[in-house]
């Protein structure tokens, strides 16, 4: 495809979405969503995590075939098979996680795959008129950045407009932004929206996927929202107050409580002091106390993992303290926080933590080696007792703990990694994202396992991008913004909307 200069639509545009609706087994991802969408405007999609706005603009983007439902831009029927057709058609995305080959350089990245040739048979890439090319992309969307430049020279918020600059040599109609401001510093983030707001002056539809209300009054002027998989309306920016715009989200929603009787002590087992790591979050500082369970809130990219992971041990720190059990750590590392009672199951359990080809048995066993093993050998009769254990305790359901791991559903998949880690009898348990990719029941059974470790007398530290699950299982909340900690509180003290608009207008 040729590459364009991005230019003002001679004819207005318009995109419609009816009826439409993807299903999984089991699963009803978008459930009959019609909007209508105009060029010149910035439409803002809101919705909770599983909301389906992901699915929507999969479908919209040609990544995901609808079960049914059509989809219409300049009221032409589009029958999108695959992205490529997305794009044909004058669609294009930018997904929060980048692209960019970072070997190659800006105008090598905004044309790749499509480079002015030269010579016999058009055999040399002209790298003259390719620069050039790139050169009038950029200037078209007054983005300041040196063709010639590498891409692994420039900063993330730079990388991001590349991205833009990307898709907007298609010459699009409709441009999709996923979370694009995720991981950028501020003056990144306005630079990026002045970018957004040059797409719109030149009459194009922009998606604008985020999750916080300040960044949709700096550069949305319409607001959509979908809920359960179906859309609940469009409302100009001007009316979208975070009252209004987290009732359209949640609608009428009841949240379980805790039980009542965990009890949390006064003696603090967990002290965060001024914790800083680069761009990754700073100055945290925070408090656990003994069967305490400390929920950590927020969106994505606000550092809610990476903190964890610092605290474990599992990545540096570059300033701060951490006090555990009244022992000081000032460099973290992983056999110390485990021998000081840490233990903590990764959110990507299936490539951090668990061996999928290996038994269950051993995926049980992993973080308790030492206790099993004798002169560098595992002993059966040792480990026997203890796998049978936690497959007890823990309503793993299998057939045989020789079978593999992978054999097992996401849920059962969890419990092994709780497990696993139980074993190595920690007092400080962190969960990250425990919840992801199972199912109801399964959910469930990994909230009764933290009642439970509270119940013993044990911590937990709870992050959780399904805030509902926070306002369940916690007894108070921590809210995290952009690698600070910008508010706490509790369940009893807050709504479910009111916390998430914490997070939003955080």
């Amino acid at each position: 495809m040729e590459p364009s200069t991005p230019v003002t639509p001679i004819q207005p545009v318009k995109l419609e979405v009816r009826n439409l609706r993807k299903t999984y087994p089991g699963t009803v991802a978008l459930d009959d969503f019609s909007a209508e969408m105009h060029g010149g405007h910035v439409y803002a999609l809101l919705g909770k995590n599983g909301s389906g706005k992901s699915t929507l603009v999969k479908c919209i983007s040609g990544a995901v075939i609808p079960t049914s439902g059509e989809l219409f831009l300049n009221d032409r029927k589009l029958e999108l098979k695959a992205p490529g057709d997305a794009l044909a058609a004058g669609i294009a995305i930018v997904y929060q996680e980048l692209s960019l080959v970072l070997d190659f350089t800006v105008a090598e990245n905004i044309l790749i795959g499509r480079y002015f040739k030269k010579g016999p048979g058009g055999s040399i890439i002209d790298w003259a008129r390719t620069n050039q090319k790139a050169a009038e992309i950029l200037a078209a969307l007054r983005i300041d950045i040196p063709v010639t430049a590498k891409a692994s020279s420039l900063s993330v918020g730079q990388r991001q407009m590349i991205e833009i600059a990307k898709a907007m040599s298609y010459n699009p109609s409709v441009l999709i932004l996923d979370e694009p401001t995720s991981a950028l510093a501020q003056f990144e983030v306005e630079s990026l929206f002045r970018v957004v707001q040059r797409s719109r002056e030149q009459g194009l539809i922009v998606i604008f996927i985020t999750h916080k209300l300040n960044e949709i009054r700096g550069v949305a002027d319409q607001v959509t929202v979908i809920r359960d998989s179906r859309f609940v309306g469009t409302i100009p920016i001007a009316e979208a107050t975070p009252r209004t715009l987290v009732g359209m989200m949640f609608g009428d929603t009841q949240v379980l409580r805790r039980p009542d009787n965990l009890p949390v002590a006064d003696e603090v087992v967990l002290e965060v002091e001024h914790l800083t790591r680069g761009q990754k979050f700073q100055d945290v500082s925070f408090s656990l106390r003994k069967g305490e369970i400390l929920g950590i809130a927020g969106m994505l990219g606000a550092g809610r993992s990476e903190l964890l992971r610092s605290i474990f041990g599992a990545d540096p720190v570059d300033s701060g303290r951490i006090v555990v059990h009244g022992t000081p750590v000032t460099h973290p590392e992983i056999p110390a926080m485990k021998a000081l009672g840490l233990a903590m199951t990764p959110e990507n359990r299936k490539d951090e933590g668990l061996v999928q080809m290996l038994s269950i048995k051993d995926n049980l066993s992993f973080a308790s080696l030492t206790g099993i093993a004798a002169l560098g050998f595992i002993n059966d009769r040792r480990q026997a007792p203890v796998v049978q254990r936690w497959i007890r305790e823990l309503q793993i359901k299998v057939t045989s703990a020789e079978h593999p791991v992978s054999s097992l559903s996401g849920g059962n998949q969890q419990k092994v990694v709780v497990g696993n880690w139980l074993n190595t009898a920690p007092s400080i348990v962190f969960f990250d994202e425990p919840s992801r990719g199972i199912d109801v029941q399964a959910k469930q059974q990994i909230f009764q396992i933290m009642w439970d470790l509270s119940r013993r007398g044990l911590s937990v530290v709870f992050v959780s991008t399904e805030l509902e699950e926070l306002m369940e299982v916690c007894h108070r909340i921590l809210v995290m913004d952009r690698g600070r900690i910008t508010r706490e509180t509790t369940p009893e003290q807050t709504s479910l909307d009111q916390l998430y608009a914490m997070c939003m207008e955080a």
